[in-house]
């Protein structure tokens, strides 16, 4: 005797862990933040507006260039998402991933024009979404650079449901002849540091252990930061866009380094030709509450410190020494602190091999003690 055959249970995609209507309302939510970025782009503009398989960008301006350079960077935010996470805090992760990949650009001189972004997640949940993309879109208008499409993927089974991730890429032109780089810096150039606002972006995974060893909650009060723990490690990265752009004007800037993974000497020799030396002054500065307070607490050595952290300093421009004062007050002018912090020389045997991440470049060392260290 035949039996009938068991009927297929019905699996749909929601039941597969993807909310194709929850997708759609963040999409909606973010609309309004996206289009903010369309109104005042560096050149040309947003063709099409929001929505499209991929974003267009008019660059017809370009064709007054001599010989215009594309630049693009890509890159993300790394173990701060974990915080955010932690916090339930996600509207200023955006201004991380946006100073990430623009300040990457904008130190060989290039302006930016557009920027594309990508959040995975394990459960799509429509306000968190929109307020991660209304960080990046509020950093872009700080930027002047246009958000101009972007992806949200749900990844159940990958993720976990408050998991996510982001990820972004941005590009600008620059006139070849404008370029910034190692070959213009001489010996007597001097450096200009510009203040960081905290941890920014880089070091979390050795910020995140040390405190969780230490049994500190992201909901502790810290004296010496007059918040929260959770608050002070969501300090967002500063953008330093307009400003280091702006200092293109004061004139004798020749190149401009982005502290970000690897520290200070590894990114600033990065920017000077092999022949050539920066010498750092760390006594002309002193490194904020949260980084001393990592190495206290974690007894984290000097060295892997340097390597990790920014430790206050988010970018540094070379210039010529006639221009230092000027560079400076173009800087402060925004309200960023920035001074002069050490000299270019040519290099001496005793200095030692580049130490440039693992890039051709010349040397960078740090000499002296900070204040108040």
């Amino acid at each position: 005797m035949s039996s009938s055959p068991s009927p297929v249970r019905s699996t749909t995609y929601a039941d597969a862990g993807v909310d194709v209507v929850a997708g759609d309302r963040a999409v909606e939510l973010m609309k309004a933040s996206v289009a903010r970025t369309h109104a005042a782009p560096a050149l040309g503009g947003v063709v099409g507006g929001f929505g499209g398989f991929a974003g267009l960008y008019d660059v017809s301006a370009l064709r007054d260039y001599r010989r215009p350079l594309l630049a693009t960077s890509t890159d993300g935010v790394g173990t701060k998402v974990a915080v955010a996470q932690a916090v339930d805090k996600h509207d200023t992760i955006g201004f991380d991933l946006v100073g990430m990949v623009v300040d990457d650009i904008v130190v060989c001189g290039a302006t930016p024009l557009f920027m594309t972004d990508y959040i995975a997640c394990g459960r799509v949940v429509p306000e968190r979404m929109a307020a991660i993309v209304d960080g990046i879109a509020r950093a872009c208008e700080e930027a002047g650079v246009a958000l101009v499409g972007g992806e949200t993927a749900e990844h159940p089974g990958l993720l976990g449901a408050e998991e996510y991730d982001v990820a972004g890429a941005v590009t600008g032109v620059v006139e070849a002849d404008e370029l910034l780089g190692a070959e213009r810096v001489v010996a007597g150039d001097v450096l200009v540091a510009m203040a960081s606002s905290g941890l920014h972006s880089n070091g979390y995974s050795l910020v995140r252990r040390v405190f969780a060893d230490a049994g500190w909650s992201y909901d502790r009060h810290v004296e010496e930061f007059g918040r929260s723990l959770g608050e002070e490690l969501l300090e967002p990265t500063r953008v330093y866009a307009r400003p280091a752009l702006g200092t293109l004007a004061v004139g004798g800037v020749h190149a401009m380094t982005h502290v970000t993974g690897g520290g200070l000497a590894a990114n600033l020799a990065r920017c000077l030709p092999e022949t050539l030396t920066a010498v750092v002054d760390r006594a002309t500065w002193t490194p904020g509450a949260v980084f001393s307070t990592v190495r206290d607490l974690g007894g984290v050595p000097a060295g892997d410190l340097e390597r990790t952290l920014n430790l206050g300093v988010g970018m540094i421009a070379v210039v010529a020494p006639e221009s230092a004062d000027a560079v400076v007050a173009s800087i402060e002018r925004s309200g960023i602190p920035a001074w002069v912090c050490g000299e270019v020389r040519e290099r001496q045997d005793a200095d030692g091999a580049s130490n440039g991440k693992s890039v051709a470049g010349g040397v960078a060392l740090l000499r002296g003690t900070h204040q108040g260290w």
